[in-house]
C-alpha cells in the first residue's frame, strides 16, 4: 500500500519516524534559549539536541569557518522558528555559528548529525569535523544517515569550541517548509553515549517497520508455495513478489543509517518502490475479484511516472509545493480512494476477502490524508511549528524507547490481514479436500466392485487383462463376459475426461453393459444399445467403445464406436470407425469378422499406452504400441508407465490355445490394485 513504503510529502519515512523521538528528545533535554550566544558544555551529563540561539548569517565565505571572525554582528536565531520567516529572498547557502564553553578535562566529546540538509560542512575551530555533499559547486547527497564524530583532543583541551555549519538549501529543501538547521539535526555529548542512543533511536522508531517487512516475506514464502500448487491463483505471486521486493530494500535502509550517499542512488531505492506498488496492485485487484483492465493499468502508468518526477525533483533537488504534491496525487488517489472504495463494494457483494482488507485500507487511506494535510500546513510559516508538533503526536507518539509509527502500524495490520485471509483460504481448502477424497474413496470403492470379476473357465482360451489409472479413479472400462455358445464377449472403452466424472460414468456405462449382455451378445447391437442410452443424459459426456465376440472355433465379430483398433499377433487389425458413444442419436455400428488361429493373440489397447509421454515431450506411440503387443500384459503396463504415464491405461490379451481346448484352462486375471492417493 502507498504508505508501507512512501515518502509521500516528506524525506524518507525514517525521517520522520526518528523525528519524532528526536523532537521529544529536544522538547525534554533542550537547555532554555540564551540571549548570549555561548553554550556551557562542562556539566553536559546525557547527549542534548543543540536546540540553543545560534549566529546567523546568509552568504559564503570560507573565513566564516575561523574561531575567530568576528560573528557580533550577525544574526541571533532560534533553530526553533522556520527560516521561511526570515528571508524573503532565498540564499543557496547560510552560515550558523555557536561558540561553546568545555572543561578541558572532558573525554570524548563528540558531534552527532542527522538530517541537516543534502549539502553542509561542520567545522570545530576551523577545522572540518563533517561533511555531506558539495556546498559549491552544489553536488547533494541523502542526509537522512546518523554522522557521529569525536571532537578533536586539543581543541577540547583549549576550553573553548566554535561550532561553524556551512549550509546548502536547496530549491526543494525552502519548500518543505522547514529549511536549514532544527535542534535536532545536531547533538552533542559522549562518542559512546551518542552512539548507544543512535541505536536505541533507529530500533525504536524502526522496529515495527522491520517486524511487518519480515514477516511479510514469511508469508510472500507461503503464497509462493500455494502459487506452486495453484498456478490460477496469480494473488499468491504477487503477494510473494511483493514482500521480497519490500525486504530488498532493506540492506540500502541499513546503509543509509550510518552512511550518507550519492541522491543519484535513490533511483535504486526508486525502482524498487516502483516494482512494489505494482505488485501490491496487482495482489489487491486480485483480492478485491477485480479485472485488472486497461482502466487500472493506465492509472497505474501515471502513478509510476508521477513517482519518477518525484524522485527526479527529489535527486536534483528542485521543485515547488504545487509540483510536490502533483507528483504525488496519482498515487494518493489510486491507495486513499480507488482501492478502498473497490473494497467496500467488493465487501458489500459477499467478498469476505475485501472486508478483512477494508481496516488496513482504511487506516493507510487516513494516514495519506493526514500527511497530506500536514505538509500543505507546513509549507505556511505561521502554521509549520504547530503542525510539525501535531503531526509528531499523530504519527509518531513513543512507548519508551518504541515509535508507534502510524504507517508501520498499517503495514503489520496489512500483513495480518493477509495472514489471516490465507489462513481461512486454507482451512476452506482442507475442508474441501477431504469432502473431495471421502468421495474419491467412495468412487473407488464402486470401481472395484464393476471391475471384471474373475473368470473361471474359458475353454480354448487363456486372458490377461491389467488396468491403471493415473489418478484415484479412472476413466477407462472394460468387461470380460462368458456369453452363449461357449463364447466370450469382451468389451473396452474410454470417457473423456478424467477423475470423479469420468468415474461416474464409467460406473453408468458397466451397469448397462452387464445389462444388456443379458439379452444380447452381438457387438454392434450391444454398441447402438449402449450409444442410445448415453445420448442426452450427461451434457457433452462421451465415451470411446470397443466390443468383440470370440467364437470358440476361434471366429472373432468386432464393432467399434471410435476406440483404437486391437493387435492380432502384432499386426493392427483394420477396424471400421465410428462416432464414439453419446455423440449422436441413432449412430449405425458395422461388424467385422475375422478369425483368430489357434496360439494366436488378440491385445486390446486404451489409447494410455500410446499415449504415454516421456519428459522431452516424446509419445510412445503406435509403432512402439505394435511391438510391444506381443508382450506379457503386465510387461506392457509397465513398460507405458516407465514411459511416461499420463492417462489410464488398459490392456487386455486374449489368446486361443489349442491345448487348452482338451482341458477346461483356468483363466487368470491380473489383479486391479488401487492407484497411490492422487494429490
Amino acid at each position: 500500500m502507498q504508505s508501507m513504503a512512501c515518502r509521500a510529502f516528506t524525506r524518507p519515512r525514517l525521517r520522520a519516524c526518528a523525528a519524532a523521538a528526536l523532537v521529544l528528545l529536544t522538547l525534554c533535554l533542550a537547555p532554555c534559549a540564551l540571549r548570549a550566544q555561548t553554550f556551557d558544555a562542562t556539566a553536559l551529563r546525557q547527549p542534548t539536541d543543540m536546540g540553543m540561539t545560534w549566529l546567523l548569517k546568509a552568504g559564503d565565505d570560507p573565513a566564516y569557518a575561523q574561531p575567530g571572525y568576528d560573528d557580533s554582528k550577525w544574526t541571533v536565531v532560534d533553530p526553533n522558528e522556520t527560516l521561511v520567516k526570515m528571508f524573503p529572498v532565498r540564499p543557496e547557502v547560510v552560515w550558523y555559528r555557536l561558540h561553546v564553553k568545555v572543561s578541558p578535562n572532558q573525554k570524548g566529546l563528540a558531534l552527532r548529525e542527522w538530517n541537516l540538509a543534502s549539502a553542509f560542512e561542520i567545522y570545530v575551530n576551523g577545522r572540518r569535523l563533517i561533511q555531506t555533499g558539495e556546498v559549491a559547486p552544489y553536488k547533494p547527497d541523502t542526509f537522512d544517515a546518523y554522522l557521529i564524530e569525536r571532537i578533536p583532543e586539543a581543541d577540547i583541551e583549549s576550553g573553548s569550541l566554535v561550532i561553524a555549519m556551512r549550509v546548502h538549501i536547496s530549491q526543494l529543501e525552502w519548500v518543505s517548509g522547514f529549511p536549514g538547521f532544527y535542534p535536532y539535526n545536531l547533538t552533542i555529548g559522549q562518542e559512546h553515549a551518542l552512539s548507544d542512543s543512535t541505536w536505541l533511536v533507529i530500533i525504536g522508531s524502526g522496529a515495527l517497520d522491520w517486524f511487518a517487512r519480515i514477516t511479510g516475506l514469511g508469508l510472500g514464502i507461503v503464497g509462493l508455495a500455494l502459487f506452486a500448487a495453484q498456478r490460477g491463483q496469480r494473488e499468491y505471486l504477487w503477494l510473494f513478489l511483493m514482500f521480497l521486493v519490500h525486504v530488498l530494500v532493506l540492506p540500502l535502509v541499513f546503509y543509509r543509517y550510518f552512511h550518507d550517499i550519492a541522491e543519484g542512488w535513490l533511483w535504486l531505492s526508486s525502482l524498487l518502490w516502483i516494482a512494489f506498488m505494482t505488485f501490491v496492485t496487482l495482489t489487491m485487484f486480485a483480492l478485491l475479484r477485480v479485472r485488472f483492465g486497461r482502466w487500472i493499468q493506465i492509472v497505474l502508468g501515471i502513478v509510476i511516472a508521477g513517482q519518477l518526477v518525484s524522485d527526479a525533483m527529489t535527486v536534483y533537488q528542485t521543485g515547488s509545493v504545487l509540483a510536490n504534491v502533483l507528483t504525488h496525487l496519482p498515487a494518493n488517489v489510486l491507495f486513499a480512494g480507488v482501492i478502498p472504495v473497490l473494497a467496500i463494494v467488493s465487501m458489500r457483494r459477499g467478498n469476505r476477502e475485501a472486508g478483512i482488507l477494508l481496516i488496513p485500507f482504511l487506516i493507510n487511506a487516513l494516514t495519506i490524508y493526514l500527511n497530506l494535510a500536514f505538509y500543505i500546513a507546513t509549507t505556511i510559516p505561521s502554521m509549520a511549528k504547530p503542525a510539525l508538533a501535531l503531526q509528531t503526536e499523530i504519527f509518531n507518539p513513543t512507548v519508551g524507547p518504541f515509535t508507534l509509527d502510524l504507517n508501520a502500524l498499517a503495514e503489520c495490520l496489512f500483513v495480518l490481514s493477509l495472514a489471516v485471509i490465507i489462513v481461512v483460504r486454507s482451512t476452506r481448502m482442507s475442508r474441501q479436500q477431504a469432502f473431495i477424497e471421502s468421495e474419491m474413496a467412495a468412487a473407488r470403492e464402486v470401481q472395484q466392485i464393476i471391475l471384471p470379476e474373475p473368470i473361471e473357465r474359458v475353454p480354448g482360451f487363456s486372458i490377461e487383462s491389467a488396468y491403471a489409472p493415473a489418478q484415484e479413479v479412472g476413466g477407462d472400462f472394460f468387461q470380460i463376459i462368458p456369453a452363449p455358445e461357449g463364447s466370450l464377449l469382451v468389451v473396452i472403452g474410454d470417457v473423456a475426461g478424467k477423475g470423479l466424472p469420468a468415474a461416474m460414468l464409467v460406473s453408468v456405462l458397466v451397469g448397462a453393459i452387464r445389462g444388456v449382455a443379458e439379452y444380447t451378445s452381438e457387438p454392434a447391437e450391444l454398441l447402438a444399445n449402449l450409444n442410445q442410452r448415453l445420448v442426452g443424459r450427461v451434457s457433452g459426456a462421451f465415451s470411446t467403445a470397443l466390443a468383440a465376440r470370440i467364437f470358440p472355433d476361434g471366429t472373432i465379430v468386432m464393432a467399434n464406436a471410435g476406440h483404437l483398433a486391437p493387435y492380432l499377433d502384432g499386426h493392427e487389425v483394420q477396424v471400421p470407425g465410428a462416432l464414439p458413444l453419446g455423440a449422436m442419436a441413432g449412430t449405425h455400428y458395422e461388424t467385422l469378422r475375422a478369425q483368430l488361429p489357434r496360439g494366436s493373440r488378440l491385445t486390446f489397447y486404451s489409447d494410455g499406452v500410446v499415449e504415454a509421454t516421456n519428459s522431452k515431450g516424446e509419445l510412445l506411440g503406435f509403432d512402439r504400441s505394435q511391438l510391444l503387443s506381443l508382450e506379457p500384459v503386465s510387461q506392457i503396463v509397465d513398460a507405458a508407465q516407465k514411459f511416461g504415464q499420463h492417462d489410464d491405461i488398459t490392456v487386455i490379451a486374449i489368446t486361443r490355445d489349442a491345448a487348452s481346448a482338451r482341458e477346461a484352462v483356468k483363466a487368470t486375471t491380473i489383479p486391479v490394485v488401487a492407484p497411490a492417493l492422487a494429490h
